[in-house]
């Protein structure tokens, strides 16, 4: 019987990881719950008429105090409300087990501005237990150009990470 379940064990697919999630050495410095619009406009793409996204509006709150703790942007960007900021790049996607839902996103950041604060040193933010924000109706040729704003709601973890070593200097 535990040859049987061994054996079973091996056979199975194995479950893919989550690319969305931090490297080990990553270290949670904020978390907070997004809440607002994904913004699309229905453009001809490639023979066929897709969503694009236009922006992300949303404020972000404390997820403990409900209080307001900043905004996400385009970029992606976020602004907490000590002025500190950040935008990045997506480097991971994750679907949803929703598919009404966002795909979970990590995204590598770097700060922007001169204001320092609680995103000053977030190298990472993680996008994850989204809850809508796709759109649900067609994008055709009569929706051309119309734009459309789906409520969501995410969870963002934002991360430092240990910097990369100061390369040598070329002699």
């Amino acid at each position: 019987m535990l040859a049987s379940l061994v054996l079973l064990a091996l056979l199975l697919p194995a479950q893919s990881q989550d690319p969305t999630l931090p490297p080990p050495d990553a270290q949670l410095k904020a978390t907070a719950v997004g809440l607002g619009v994904q913004v699309y406009r229905c453009a001809p793409q490639h023979g066929t008429y897709q969503w694009t996204l236009e922006m992300p509006i949303a404020r972000l709150f404390d997820p403990t105090t409900r209080q307001p703790v900043g905004t996400h942007s385009m970029g992606p960007a976020w602004t907490w409300t000590d002025g500190s900021s950040i935008t990045g790049e997506v480097i991971a996607q994750h679907p949803s087990s929703n598919p009404a839902n966002l795909p979970w996103l990590l995204v590598r950041t770097h700060s922007t501005g001169t204001a320092v604060g609680t995103l000053t040193s977030v190298t990472l933010v993680r996008r994850s237990d989204t809850q809508a924000g796709l759109p649900t109706i067609d994008c055709d040729a009569v929706h051309q150009n119309n734009e459309v704003r789906v409520p969501y709601q995410a969870t963002y973890s934002f991360y430092t990470t240990a910097q990369p070593a100061a390369q040598p200097a070329a002699r």
